[in-house]
C-alpha cells in the first residue's frame, strides 16, 4: 500500500481515494462515539446509512477549500505539500471534535451544538478541565494518532493535467452541492439537524446519525425560534393552552369570600438547585427499583422526602445546567436550544424573584463558582434577583481554601454560608441556591474521600457529599428564626450518569426529584400527578395565594386536577409530551411514537392505538406555537400580548 499510493494518480482520482479516507475517518469516530455510550444509545443499520448522508455533507463542508485548491492546476512541490497539510489538519480538526463530544455526550444527550462556545464563555477554568479529560481517556488520544497516522501515509498526490484539473473541477462542483444539501432533488433542502430522526429508532440515538461538525457548521447563526402555523385562529390555539395566568380568578372561585388582598402569605421561598441530583440517585423516590432492595445515596434528602410533597412523576426541562435555570425561577422550558444562549433572551420577562420583589420581597440568588459562570449571574439580574453572591463574596468573607480546584466552593461551606447570609437578610426574602460538587471532575473534599469512597459510578460518591452537605444546611437553617416560616423547593437543574435502564430511555434521561417542604406543615405525602420544573414557580404563587396575572408555561401543579398535569420536554428534534398515562413524541410535523408512561424502557410504540393520541398532539401543537411566537415576537410578559 505505501509503494501504492507513492505513485501520484489523476486529480480527480487522487480527490476522491483522500475523500473516503475521510470517511473512514468518520465511520471510526463514529464507532468510538457508539462505544463510549452504549448505555445510552442503540447502533443499527439506518444509523449507519443515515451518517452517510451527513458524514456526506460535513465533509464537503469542512474539504471544500482543499477540494478546490486540489483541483487547481498547479504542480509544484510546496504547493501540493500546503494542501496535504491543510487536509491533514482540517480532518484532524474533525477528528479530534468527534471524539471529544463522545465524552460531552452523555451529559447533554446530543450533538454539540454552536451554543456551547456561549455556554462556556465565562468560565476560567477549561484548560484544566480539558487536561483532565485528556487524563482519563488517554485512550482516544491514543485513537487519534493511531488514525492520523495513515491518514498521512495513505495520501494520494494528484499529477498535473490542466485540461483533466478543468473538467475534474466542473464534474465535482454539483456533486459536491448535492452532498452538501443532502441530495439531488428539487424537493430537498440542504439537510439540518432534526432531519437525524428519519434514521434514528429514538430521540437519543440521532446524535449516533449525526457528526459533531455537522451539528456546529449547521447552527451558525442558526434562527432558533421558527414559528409554526397549527393554528391560523389565535382563539383556538389560546382555548387549548396558554401561558398567561389569571389566579385571581381560581382564588375567589375557590372561596369567594376572599379578597385578593388578604389571599397572599408572606413566607419566605428558597429554592435549592442541585447539580445532577436526578432522581435515580435518591432511594425514597425509587421504592419498586432492584425489586424493592434499592437504597439510593441520598439518606438526608430521603428523610427530608418523608416531611415533604412530592409527586409520582416528576421531570427536568432540559439537560443541562442553563436550561435548569430559567425553567425552575422564570417557567421557561428549554426548547431548540438552551434560552440563555438565544436572542430571545434580550426579551422582556421576569422570574419569581422578580414577581415576589414587587410584593416587598428581599431576593438573592447563590452560586459558589466564578462570578459571571454560565451566565447566571446576567440572568439573575434580569429576573429580578437584587443581589448575587458568587465564589467571588465567598472568598471574600471565608477565603480560599474551600474552592475545589475546578469549578466552585465545595458545597459543604458554600451551603452553610448561604444559611447564614439569609439570616442577614429582611423577611420575607426568596432566594436560589445553585450547587456545584455533584459535577464533573466528580471529586470530593480530601478530607471525605475516605468516608465517600468510589462506589458504582463515578458521581454516586459526589451525591453522597453533597446529600451530607444538604443535611447540614437544614440542620443550621432550623435553628434561624425565619425557617418556619419558609417554604423550601428541591431540585436538581438536570440529570446525569445512570446505571439503570429506567433512567437511561429517551424520558428517563429527564426525571429529575420536585420536593416541597414547609416546616409548619411537615407532612409526607406523594401527589398522583405530573410534576416539572416550569411548575415551580406558578406552584409556590399558588401557595403564597399570588393574585395577579403572570406569563409561565408550567402550571400550579398543586391547583390543578391529576388528570390535568402534563409535562413537555425536547431531545434531539423531537418533543415529548406527557399526559393522562402515556408519553407522546412528536417531530415538530408528526406524531412518531407513543408509549404508556408506566411503559419505563419505552418498547411498545402505542401511536395509532390510543384514543388520546390525536388530543396530545393538539395539545402540544399549541404550547410549542405559544412557545415560539411568544419568544420571537417578544411576549414574554402578559402586559405585551
Amino acid at each position: 500500500m505505501k509503494k501504492l499510493m507513492s505513485k501520484t494518480y489523476s486529480p480527480l482520482l487522487a480527490v476522491l481515494w483522500n475523500l473516503l479516507l475521510v470517511y473512514v475517518v468518520y465511520q471510526i469516530a463514529r464507532q468510538e462515539y457508539y462505544l463510549e455510550n452504549t448505555d445510552y444509545l442503540t447502533y443499527s443499520f439506518n444509523a449507519w446509512r443515515g451518517g452517510l448522508l451527513f458524514d456526506t455533507s460535513a465533509i464537503i463542508y469542512t474539504n471544500a477549500l482543499y477540494i478546490l485548491l486540489m483541483l487547481l492546476p498547479f504542480k509544484q512541490s510546496g504547493y501540493q505539500q500546503c494542501c496535504k497539510w491543510l487536509y491533514l489538519i482540517i480532518n484532524g480538526v474533525a477528528l479530534a471534535i468527534n471524539l471529544a463530544d463522545s465524552v460531552y455526550f452523555q451529559y447533554t444527550m446530543r450533538r454539540t451544538t454552536t451554543t456551547v462556545f456561549s455556554e462556556f464563555s465565562n468560565e476560567g477554568n477549561l484548560g484544566s478541565i480539558i487536561g483532565t479529560e485528556f487524563i482519563h481517556h488517554w485512550y482516544l488520544v491514543l485513537l487519534f494518532v493511531g488514525v492520523m497516522w495513515p491518514l498521512w501515509r495513505l495520501y494520494a498526490t494528484p499529477k498535473k493535467h490542466h485540461a483533466l484539473n478543468l473538467a475534474s473541477l466542473i464534474l465535482i462542483v454539483p456533486l459536491c452541492v448535492a452532498g452538501i444539501r443532502g441530495g439531488f432533488t428539487t424537493a430537498v433542502r440542504p439537510i439540518t439537524i432534526s432531519n437525524a430522526n428519519q434514521y434514528a429508532q429514538r430521540p437519543t440515538d440521532a446524535a449516533l446519525v449525526l457528526n459533531t461538525p455537522f451539528s456546529l457548521i449547521r447552527t451558525i447563526g442558526k434562527n432558533v425560534f421558527t414559528v409554526p402555523t397549527y393554528f391560523e385562529n389565535e382563539a383556538d390555539m389560546e382555548a387549548i393552552y396558554s401561558p398567561v395566568h389569571h389566579p385571581i380568578d381560581s382564588i375567589l372561585s375557590r372561596d369567594s369570600r376572599i379578597s385578593s388582598d388578604s389571599s397572599f402569605t408572606r413566607k419566605n421561598i428558597v429554592v435549592l438547585i442541585v447539580e445532577s441530583f436526578g432522581r435515580e440517585y435518591i432511594g425514597a423516590l425509587n421504592k419498586d427499583l432492584e425489586g424493592g432492595k434499592y437504597k439510593g445515596y441520598t439518606p438526608y434528602v430521603d428523610s427530608l422526602i418523608s416531611k415533604s410533597t412530592t409527586f409520582r412523576y416528576s421531570f427536568c426541562n432540559g439537560r443541562k445546567s442553563i436550561d435548569g435555570m430559567p425553567s425552575i425561577l422564570s417557567s421557561i422550558p428549554m426548547f431548540v436550544e438552551p434560552f440563555i444562549l438565544t436572542p430571545a433572551s434580550m426579551n422582556d420577562y421576569t422570574g419569581l424573584a422578580g414577581l415576589l420583589a414587587k410584593e416587598g420581597y428581599e431576593t438573592a440568588f447563590f452560586h459558589g463558582a466564578q462570578n459571571g459562570s454560565m451566565g447566571f449571574e446576567a440572568f439573575a439580574r434580569k429576573t429580578g434577583f437584587q443581589k448575587y453572591f458568587g465564589r467571588t463574596e465567598y472568598e471574600a468573607a471565608h477565603g480560599t481554601d474551600d474552592y475545589d480546584g475546578t469549578w466552585a466552593i465545595w458545597d459543604e461551606p458554600f451551603l452553610q454560608y448561604y444559611a447564614n447570609e439569609m439570616s442577614k437578610m429582611h423577611e420575607p426574602f426568596m432566594t436560589a441556591v445553585f450547587t456545584a460538587s455533584s459535577h464533573h471532575p466528580f471529586v470530593v473534599p480530601e478530607q471525605y474521600q475516605k468516608i465517600y469512597p468510589e462506589e458504582g459510578l463515578e458521581i454516586h460518591k459526589c451525591i453522597r457529599y453533597t446529600d451530607m452537605a444538604i443535611g447540614r444546611f437544614f440542620e443550621t437553617a432550623s435553628r434561624q428564626p425565619w425557617f418556619n416560616n419558609t417554604i423550601f423547593v428541591f431540585t436538581s437543574d438536570h440529570t446525569n450518569m445512570s446505571d439503570h435502564a429506567e433512567y437511561q430511555s429517551d424520558l428517563g434521561g429527564f426525571c429529575s426529584p420536585i420536593i416541597i417542604f414547609d416546616p409548619s406543615q411537615p407532612e409526607g405525602k406523594t401527589e398522583d400527578k405530573i410534576a416539572q420544573q416550569i411548575d415551580i414557580l406558578p406552584t409556590i404563587l399558588g401557595m403564597l395565594g399570588y393574585s395577579k396575572t403572570y406569563l409561565a408555561f408550567g402550571i400550579d401543579v398543586l391547583n390543578t386536577p391529576a388528570e390535568d398535569t402534563w409535562a413537555v420536554n425536547y431531545l434531539n428534534g423531537i418533543y415529548q409530551y406527557v399526559k393522562y398515562g402515556y408519553v407522546l413524541q412528536f417531530d415538530g410535523q408528526q406524531t412518531k411514537t407513543v408509549y404508556r408512561l408506566d411503559d419505563r424502557l419505552m418498547k411498545n410504540n402505542l401511536k395509532g392505538k390510543t384514543d388520546v393520541e390525536t388530543k396530545m398532539e393538539r395539545e402540544l401543537k399549541a404550547i410549542i406555537q405559544q412557545y415560539m411566537e411568544r419568544m420571537k415576537h417578544n411576549r414574554l410578559q402578559p402586559t405585551l400580548q
